[in-house]
């Protein structure tokens, strides 16, 4: 009667030590191999936020900025890009962990930390930066579809893009199919300028003292655009947005890292920095100065396709810039809704409002300046997009640092040097192109 009162009370196996419970080391090697076998297919569903925000870096603005460089400088400026792509996997680490840990929002939580009037700050910024994306997104649209069909106006094309990324914007049921098809555009595109910068067969010797840092005269705005594109901090903001709406949890937040957050935006600077390559292989040795126009970029393509390289060149911008558009303008009407107090979502009728007008800013950029040169209005827009940036890069690092919130998560020491060095070059820079804009 006793032994069986006993059995009825004991306590159920657990694991340690005692009866019933198993050794430390066996649970820790079950617990390894279930990490390991849910590693490959269920870390390839985390792949997400972060390869976003490196697509939205690699747009037309990138690419101009890119080319521009190499053609005018060699490969003067590719230090510019390795030193910004390991600042922005930081602040995007940041952004990622901001996201696993706000209740509902990086603004919302702003606001509740810091004042309303911060996260109201945060939005527009982020809408400001937006409007400026949204001129290199339509210019660059326009552009390459009028090399496509040659004899045919970029702004009309400009024209017909912007009225179909709000058609998307509305029929989300279509978004997925032509994501994916863009994305095999740019996927091409990607592709021949690996090929390229093999087949133009470039000074590797050279490219290899490009990393060392040096400013050539007059470079400055250039140097400016280029951070703006690759250092994209309005990009890492956003990242933790879509976090948020993944659902991410701190106990996938190593595995984020590893399959998201840094290969997502170390592609885009490896894809830059071949653009940069070979439009120095291309076009500087030749003695080519800054294209008036595109005409001249498209000889990137010609060592690997010919004639056939314009188009692919062609075809690769228009993708490029056109998948910018959509999440640009997302992003763009989402901050602005968050910051206004009308919800963090993209379907409030505040984000489609101000998704809407960050469309029609850039078409009319791109009609009040059609006469200038494509090459220099999307260089200058980027390189407007360091204004706000300070503002931004500190309130992660401020958000990222706060123990109540981030618990665990929070920022190390590491971590804050990094997002410091960050913070300090895009105020630098910022201070640069003031002081540039002013002089002219």
């Amino acid at each position: 009667m006793s032994t069986d009162r006993t059995s009825r009370t004991r306590p159920p196996a657990t694991p340690g030590t005692g009866h019933g419970r198993i050794s430390t080391e066996t649970v820790r090697t079950i617990v390894e191999s279930n990490h390991t076998r849910r590693t490959f297919w269920k870390q390839l569903a985390l792949i997400g936020p972060a390869f976003v925000a490196g697509a939205w870096q690699f747009g037309p603005g990138n690419l101009t900025t890119a080319m521009n460089a190499g053609s005018l400088y060699g490969y003067a400026l590719i230090w510019v890009i390795i030193v910004s792509t390991i600042l922005m996997i930081f602040l995007t680490d940041m952004s990622v962990r901001l996201g696993i840990r706000t209740p509902i929002s990086l603004i919302s939580s702003i606001k509740e930390t810091l004042g309303g009037w911060v996260g109201v700050v945060a939005g527009f910024g982020v809408f400001l930066i937006t409007l400026c994306f949204s001129v290199g997104n339509a210019v660059g649209s326009g552009v390459g579809l009028s090399m496509l069909v040659p004899g045919t106006s970029p702004v009309m094309w400009t024209i017909i893009c912007t009225l179909a990324v709000g058609t998307i914007l509305f029929l989300k049921g279509i978004y997925g199919i032509v994501e994916k098809i863009l994305i095999a555009i740019v996927a091409l595109m990607a592709f021949c300028f690996i090929a390229s910068a093999f087949a133009s067969n470039p000074d590797w010797a050279a490219a290899g003292s490009g990393l060392i840092p040096v400013v050539p005269e007059g470079s400055w705005l250039l140097i400016i655009g280029l951070v703006g594109t690759n250092f994209s901090i309005n990009a890492a903001f956003y990242t933790s947005y879509g976090t948020k709406a993944r659902k991410r949890t701190a106990e996938e937040y190593r595995d984020i890292t590893v399959v998201d957050t840094v290969p997502g935006i170390i592609a885009p600077g490896i894809m830059t920095a071949l653009v940069i390559i070979v439009a120095a292989a291309v076009l500087h040795d030749t003695g080519t100065d800054a294209p008036a126009g595109f005409a001249g970029l498209t000889a990137i393509f010609e060592p690997i396709a010919g004639p056939v390289g314009t188009w692919i060149f062609a075809l690769g911008f228009f993708g490029a810039a056109f998948s910018s558009m959509i999440p640009n303008c997302i992003a763009g009407g989402t901050m602005l809704s968050d910051a206004l107090g009308r919800g963090a979502s993209a379907d409030t009728i505040t984000a489609r409002l101000g998704s809407g007008f960050i469309l029609l800013f850039g078409i009319a950029i791109t009609l009040i300046f059609s006469g200038t040169s494509p090459v220099e209005l999307i260089v200058l827009a980027q390189a407007l997009t360091v204004l706000f940036a300070p503002v931004l890069a500190a309130l992660i690092i401020v958000m990222a640092n706060n123990r109540k919130l981030m618990g665990d998560l929070r920022n190390k020491w590491w971590q804050n040097l990094l997002g410091l060095v960050g913070l300090i070059a895009v105020l630098a820079l910022g201070i640069r192109l003031v002081i540039s804009l002013v002089g002219a």
